[in-house]
Protein backbone atom coordinates (compact mmCIF):
# COMPACT_ATOMS: atom_id res chain seq x y z
CA UNK A 1 0.00 0.00 0.00
CA UNK A 2 1.41 2.99 -0.96
CA UNK A 3 1.81 5.69 1.97
CA UNK A 4 0.15 8.92 2.41
CA UNK A 5 3.20 11.65 1.40
CA UNK A 6 3.43 15.32 2.29
CA UNK A 7 4.04 17.69 0.02
CA UNK A 8 7.21 19.21 1.08
CA UNK A 9 10.10 18.40 2.83
CA UNK A 10 13.45 19.56 3.83
CA UNK A 11 16.52 19.66 1.53
CA UNK A 12 19.88 21.35 1.95
CA UNK A 13 21.15 23.55 -1.03
CA UNK A 14 24.10 26.54 -1.43
CA UNK A 15 21.71 29.86 -2.08
CA UNK A 16 25.68 31.28 -2.81
CA UNK A 17 29.00 29.65 -3.55
CA UNK A 18 31.34 29.79 -0.47
CA UNK A 19 32.53 28.40 2.42
CA UNK A 20 30.38 25.31 4.69
CA UNK A 21 28.13 28.50 6.36
CA UNK A 22 26.75 28.69 3.08
CA UNK A 23 24.59 25.97 3.33
CA UNK A 24 20.90 26.17 4.73
CA UNK A 25 17.94 23.84 5.12
CA UNK A 26 15.33 25.20 2.43
CA UNK A 27 11.74 23.74 2.38
CA UNK A 28 11.35 22.07 -1.48
CA UNK A 29 8.33 20.20 -3.19
CA UNK A 30 8.66 16.09 -2.85
CA UNK A 31 10.49 15.52 -6.02
CA UNK A 32 8.39 14.69 -8.99
CA UNK A 33 9.11 11.15 -10.61
CA UNK A 34 10.08 10.50 -14.36
CA UNK A 35 9.76 7.80 -15.89
CA UNK A 36 11.58 4.63 -14.68
CA UNK A 37 12.07 6.31 -11.19
CA UNK A 38 11.58 5.58 -7.77
CA UNK A 39 11.25 7.86 -4.93
CA UNK A 40 12.87 7.12 -1.45
CA UNK A 41 12.48 8.71 1.78
CA UNK A 42 15.85 9.18 2.88
CA UNK A 43 17.28 7.55 6.29
CA UNK A 44 20.78 8.72 5.24
CA UNK A 45 23.26 10.39 2.98
CA UNK A 46 27.11 10.28 2.42
CA UNK A 47 29.34 13.14 2.04
CA UNK A 48 31.49 13.16 -0.42
CA UNK A 49 34.70 15.76 -1.76
CA UNK A 50 32.68 16.89 -5.27
CA UNK A 51 29.24 18.17 -2.55
CA UNK A 52 31.95 20.58 -0.82
CA UNK A 53 32.88 21.35 -4.71
CA UNK A 54 29.34 22.03 -5.81
CA UNK A 55 29.03 24.25 -2.46
CA UNK A 56 32.04 26.76 -3.43
CA UNK A 57 30.58 26.78 -7.09
CA UNK A 58 33.49 24.64 -8.85
CA UNK A 59 31.25 21.76 -9.88
CA UNK A 60 28.20 22.62 -10.89
CA UNK A 61 25.16 20.11 -11.43
CA UNK A 62 25.18 18.11 -14.18
CA UNK A 63 21.91 19.40 -16.81
CA UNK A 64 18.91 18.35 -15.28
CA UNK A 65 20.20 17.43 -12.24
CA UNK A 66 18.87 18.82 -8.88
CA UNK A 67 20.82 21.74 -7.27
CA UNK A 68 19.89 20.06 -3.65
CA UNK A 69 23.46 18.23 -2.70
CA UNK A 70 23.54 14.29 -2.12
CA UNK A 71 25.63 11.75 -4.29
CA UNK A 72 24.27 8.47 -2.06
CA UNK A 73 21.76 7.79 -0.09
CA UNK A 74 19.67 4.62 1.88
CA UNK A 75 16.13 4.73 2.81
CA UNK A 76 13.09 3.11 1.86
CA UNK A 77 11.01 3.26 -1.46
CA UNK A 78 7.60 5.06 -0.86
CA UNK A 79 7.02 5.48 -4.49
CA UNK A 80 7.05 4.08 -7.98
CA UNK A 81 7.08 4.50 -11.68
CA UNK A 82 5.40 1.94 -13.42
CA UNK A 83 8.55 1.30 -15.64
CA UNK A 84 10.36 1.07 -12.41
CA UNK A 85 10.98 -3.14 -13.02
CA UNK A 86 12.14 -5.14 -10.03
CA UNK A 87 11.59 -2.75 -7.77
CA UNK A 88 7.85 -1.97 -4.91
CA UNK A 89 6.94 0.33 -2.25
CA UNK A 90 8.58 -0.65 1.55
CA UNK A 91 11.72 -2.28 0.12
CA UNK A 92 14.99 -0.51 1.78
CA UNK A 93 17.26 0.29 -0.81
CA UNK A 94 20.79 2.14 -1.43
CA UNK A 95 21.01 4.38 -4.39
CA UNK A 96 23.82 6.90 -6.77
CA UNK A 97 22.07 10.01 -7.58
CA UNK A 98 23.37 12.78 -9.75
CA UNK A 99 21.84 15.32 -6.74
CA UNK A 100 19.37 15.59 -4.55
CA UNK A 101 20.11 13.37 -1.38
CA UNK A 102 20.59 15.97 1.19
CA UNK A 103 16.88 15.98 1.93
CA UNK A 104 14.04 13.74 3.51
CA UNK A 105 12.61 12.42 0.02
CA UNK A 106 14.83 11.92 -3.26
CA UNK A 107 13.99 10.81 -6.42
CA UNK A 108 16.28 8.12 -7.89
CA UNK A 109 16.53 5.60 -11.27
CA UNK A 110 15.14 1.82 -10.31
CA UNK A 111 18.30 1.12 -11.88
CA UNK A 112 20.58 2.37 -9.97
CA UNK A 113 19.43 1.29 -6.99
CA UNK A 114 20.28 -1.77 -4.72
CA UNK A 115 19.39 -3.70 -1.99
CA UNK A 116 20.75 -2.70 1.42
CA UNK A 117 22.57 -5.72 2.28
CA UNK A 118 21.30 -8.32 4.45
CA UNK A 119 22.57 -7.58 8.21
CA UNK A 120 24.04 -3.63 7.06
CA UNK A 121 22.00 -0.87 8.41
CA UNK A 122 20.54 1.86 6.16
CA UNK A 123 23.05 4.04 7.58
CA UNK A 124 25.75 1.45 6.33
CA UNK A 125 24.59 1.13 2.97
CA UNK A 126 24.24 4.83 2.14
CA UNK A 127 28.33 4.73 2.79
CA UNK A 128 29.27 3.04 -0.46
CA UNK A 129 26.86 3.66 -3.64
CA UNK A 130 29.50 6.58 -5.03
CA UNK A 131 32.67 4.82 -3.68
CA UNK A 132 31.62 1.44 -5.21
CA UNK A 133 30.80 2.48 -8.75
CA UNK A 134 33.84 4.81 -8.79
CA UNK A 135 36.43 2.04 -8.02
CA UNK A 136 34.38 -0.82 -10.38
CA UNK A 137 33.96 1.42 -12.88
CA UNK A 138 37.84 2.50 -12.96
CA UNK A 139 40.19 -0.17 -11.64
CA UNK A 140 37.83 -3.55 -12.45
CA UNK A 141 36.01 -2.13 -15.87
CA UNK A 142 37.88 0.59 -17.45
CA UNK A 143 41.58 -0.55 -16.35
CA UNK A 144 40.27 -4.25 -16.58
CA UNK A 145 42.39 -5.81 -13.64
CA UNK A 146 43.52 -8.90 -14.33
CA UNK A 147 44.05 -11.82 -11.68
CA UNK A 148 46.85 -11.28 -9.56
CA UNK A 149 47.65 -7.91 -10.74
CA UNK A 150 48.54 -5.05 -8.56
CA UNK A 151 47.08 -1.78 -7.50
CA UNK A 152 47.84 1.59 -5.91
CA UNK A 153 45.14 3.73 -4.54
CA UNK A 154 46.25 6.65 -3.39
CA UNK A 155 44.64 8.63 -0.78
CA UNK A 156 43.85 5.48 1.09
CA UNK A 157 41.57 6.66 4.10
CA UNK A 158 39.42 8.25 1.52
CA UNK A 159 35.61 7.37 0.98
CA UNK A 160 36.81 5.74 -1.86
CA UNK A 161 40.21 4.67 -0.99
CA UNK A 162 38.70 2.49 2.14
CA UNK A 163 36.34 0.53 -0.23
CA UNK A 164 39.00 0.72 -2.62
CA UNK A 165 41.67 -1.34 -1.00
CA UNK A 166 38.64 -3.82 0.43
CA UNK A 167 37.39 -4.73 -3.00
CA UNK A 168 41.09 -4.53 -4.33
CA UNK A 169 42.36 -7.13 -1.63
CA UNK A 170 38.73 -9.26 -1.36
CA UNK A 171 39.41 -10.52 -5.48
CA UNK A 172 43.17 -11.35 -4.45
CA UNK A 173 45.19 -8.13 -5.79
CA UNK A 174 48.17 -6.77 -3.80
CA UNK A 175 47.11 -3.24 -2.75
CA UNK A 176 49.53 -0.18 -2.09
CA UNK A 177 48.37 2.88 -0.97
CA UNK A 178 49.30 6.17 0.48
CA UNK A 179 47.86 8.36 3.86
CA UNK A 180 49.29 11.28 5.13
CA UNK A 181 50.00 10.18 8.89
CA UNK A 182 50.80 7.15 10.72
CA UNK A 183 47.23 6.30 12.41
CA UNK A 184 45.78 6.59 8.89
CA UNK A 185 48.65 4.15 7.35
CA UNK A 186 48.08 1.73 10.49
CA UNK A 187 44.03 2.19 9.42
CA UNK A 188 44.88 1.16 5.43
CA UNK A 189 47.18 -2.16 6.41
CA UNK A 190 44.35 -3.08 8.58
CA UNK A 191 41.74 -2.74 5.80
CA UNK A 192 43.97 -4.99 3.58
CA UNK A 193 46.64 -3.13 2.12
CA UNK A 194 50.19 -4.69 2.22
CA UNK A 195 52.08 -1.49 2.05
CA UNK A 196 50.64 1.99 3.14
CA UNK A 197 53.47 4.84 2.74
CA UNK A 198 53.49 8.17 4.31
CA UNK A 199 53.68 10.74 1.90
CA UNK A 200 54.20 13.23 4.28
CA UNK A 201 58.08 11.57 4.82
CA UNK A 202 58.39 8.97 2.67
CA UNK A 203 59.00 8.97 -0.85
CA UNK A 204 56.02 6.61 -2.49
CA UNK A 205 57.54 6.07 -5.66
CA UNK A 206 60.63 4.47 -4.41
CA UNK A 207 58.96 2.32 -1.12
CA UNK A 208 56.45 0.97 -3.61
CA UNK A 209 59.19 0.27 -6.20
CA UNK A 210 61.41 -1.26 -3.80
CA UNK A 211 58.80 -3.40 -2.05
CA UNK A 212 57.81 -5.08 -5.44
CA UNK A 213 61.32 -5.05 -6.58
CA UNK A 214 61.35 -2.47 -9.02
CA UNK A 215 58.40 -3.92 -11.35
CA UNK A 216 56.17 -1.29 -10.05
CA UNK A 217 52.43 -1.84 -10.08
CA UNK A 218 49.89 -2.52 -12.53
CA UNK A 219 46.89 -0.34 -12.02
CA UNK A 220 46.90 3.06 -10.13
CA UNK A 221 43.95 4.67 -8.96
CA UNK A 222 44.59 8.10 -8.45
CA UNK A 223 43.17 11.16 -7.44
CA UNK A 224 45.39 13.81 -6.93
CA UNK A 225 47.10 14.57 -10.68
CA UNK A 226 49.29 17.41 -11.09
CA UNK A 227 52.68 16.69 -10.60
CA UNK A 228 52.34 13.24 -9.28
CA UNK A 229 51.01 12.17 -12.56
CA UNK A 230 54.56 11.93 -14.23
CA UNK A 231 55.85 10.21 -10.89
CA UNK A 232 53.10 7.53 -11.42
CA UNK A 233 53.31 6.55 -14.92
CA UNK A 234 56.98 5.78 -14.00
CA UNK A 235 55.91 3.77 -10.99
CA UNK A 236 53.57 1.69 -13.59
CA UNK A 237 54.62 -1.50 -14.68
CA UNK A 238 55.34 -2.77 -18.58
CA UNK A 239 51.71 -2.53 -19.66
CA UNK A 240 50.42 -0.93 -17.16
CA UNK A 241 47.12 1.60 -16.37
CA UNK A 242 47.05 4.80 -14.42
CA UNK A 243 42.81 6.36 -13.59
CA UNK A 244 42.31 9.33 -13.20
CA UNK A 245 39.62 9.73 -10.86
CA UNK A 246 39.84 13.81 -9.75
CA UNK A 247 42.75 16.48 -10.08
CA UNK A 248 43.14 17.15 -6.31
CA UNK A 249 46.72 18.38 -7.30
CA UNK A 250 45.88 20.20 -10.42
CA UNK A 251 45.18 20.32 -13.72
CA UNK A 252 48.50 20.33 -15.51
CA UNK A 253 51.57 17.79 -15.43
CA UNK A 254 54.21 17.13 -17.86
CA UNK A 255 54.98 13.39 -19.18
CA UNK A 256 57.51 11.74 -21.10
CA UNK A 257 54.98 10.51 -23.51
CA UNK A 258 58.12 8.39 -25.24
CA UNK A 259 58.29 6.43 -22.20
CA UNK A 260 54.64 5.77 -22.39
CA UNK A 261 55.42 4.16 -25.97
CA UNK A 262 57.80 2.25 -24.85
CA UNK A 263 56.22 0.77 -21.83
CA UNK A 264 52.52 0.49 -23.98
CA UNK A 265 51.56 2.44 -20.90
CA UNK A 266 47.53 3.58 -20.41
CA UNK A 267 46.69 6.95 -19.19
CA UNK A 268 42.86 7.38 -18.51
CA UNK A 269 40.06 9.85 -16.90
CA UNK A 270 37.13 9.48 -16.15
CA UNK A 271 33.68 11.48 -14.67
CA UNK A 272 30.97 9.20 -13.09
CA UNK A 273 28.22 12.15 -12.00
CA UNK A 274 27.17 12.98 -16.06
CA UNK A 275 26.99 9.46 -17.15
CA UNK A 276 23.88 8.15 -18.66
CA UNK A 277 21.83 5.75 -16.37
CA UNK A 278 22.09 3.10 -18.97
CA UNK A 279 25.69 3.39 -18.18
CA UNK A 280 25.67 3.06 -14.41
CA UNK A 281 23.08 0.87 -14.56
CA UNK A 282 25.82 -1.99 -16.53
CA UNK A 283 27.89 -1.24 -13.34
CA UNK A 284 25.07 -1.77 -10.70
CA UNK A 285 24.27 -5.10 -12.12
CA UNK A 286 27.76 -6.18 -11.79
CA UNK A 287 27.78 -5.02 -8.24
CA UNK A 288 24.93 -6.73 -7.35
CA UNK A 289 26.47 -9.88 -8.92
CA UNK A 290 29.85 -10.04 -7.61
CA UNK A 291 30.33 -7.15 -4.78
CA UNK A 292 26.74 -7.94 -3.31
CA UNK A 293 28.03 -11.35 -1.64
CA UNK A 294 30.94 -10.02 -0.33
CA UNK A 295 28.98 -7.28 1.51
CA UNK A 296 26.30 -9.50 3.21
CA UNK A 297 28.84 -11.56 4.31
CA UNK A 298 31.18 -8.51 5.64
CA UNK A 299 33.98 -9.12 3.62
CA UNK A 300 34.08 -5.54 2.81
CA UNK A 301 32.88 -3.11 5.47
CA UNK A 302 31.50 -0.15 5.65
CA UNK A 303 33.63 2.62 7.13
CA UNK A 304 32.26 5.13 9.02
CA UNK A 305 33.97 7.70 10.47
CA UNK A 306 31.35 9.89 11.76
CA UNK A 307 27.72 10.59 11.56
CA UNK A 308 26.01 13.69 12.08
CA UNK A 309 22.38 15.02 12.65
CA UNK A 310 20.77 16.35 8.81
CA UNK A 311 20.04 19.87 10.89
CA UNK A 312 24.66 19.60 11.84
CA UNK A 313 25.74 19.49 8.00
CA UNK A 314 27.58 22.70 7.88
CA UNK A 315 29.76 20.88 10.88
CA UNK A 316 29.56 17.53 8.69
CA UNK A 317 30.96 19.65 6.02
CA UNK A 318 33.61 21.16 8.42
CA UNK A 319 34.65 17.68 9.01
CA UNK A 320 35.14 16.49 5.47
CA UNK A 321 37.11 19.72 4.62
CA UNK A 322 39.21 19.09 7.66
CA UNK A 323 41.19 15.67 6.21
CA UNK A 324 41.20 14.17 9.36
CA UNK A 325 38.77 11.21 8.81
CA UNK A 326 39.59 7.20 7.73
CA UNK A 327 36.32 6.49 5.81
CA UNK A 328 32.97 8.24 5.19
CA UNK A 329 31.55 11.45 7.35
CA UNK A 330 27.47 10.65 7.00
CA UNK A 331 23.90 12.41 7.38
CA UNK A 332 21.46 10.96 9.18
CA UNK A 333 17.77 11.83 9.51
CA UNK A 334 17.50 9.77 12.11
CA UNK A 335 18.73 11.51 15.52
CA UNK A 336 19.10 7.94 17.31
CA UNK A 337 22.51 7.24 14.22
CA UNK A 338 24.45 10.65 15.52
CA UNK A 339 27.71 10.04 16.93
CA UNK A 340 31.50 11.61 17.10
CA UNK A 341 33.91 10.95 15.01
CA UNK A 342 35.67 7.28 16.03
Amino acid sequence: MTPTLPSSMRAIVTPQPGAAEQLCIVERPIPALQAGEVLIKVAASGLNRLDIFQRQGRYPPPEGASDILGLEVAGTVVAVTPQAKGIAVGDVVCALLTGGGYAEYCAAPADLCLPVPKGWTPLEAASIPEALFTVWSNVFMRAAIAPGESVLVQGGTSGIGTLAIQLAHAFGHPVFTTARTAEKCQACLKLGAQLAVNYMDQDFVAEIQQATQGRGVDVILDMVAGAYTPRELGLLADDGRLCLIALLGGTRSEINLAEMLKRRLTLTGSTLRPRSVAFKSVIARQLQERVWPLLTHRTIQPVIWATYPFEQVIDAHRALESGQHIGKIMLSLDPSRASTAQ
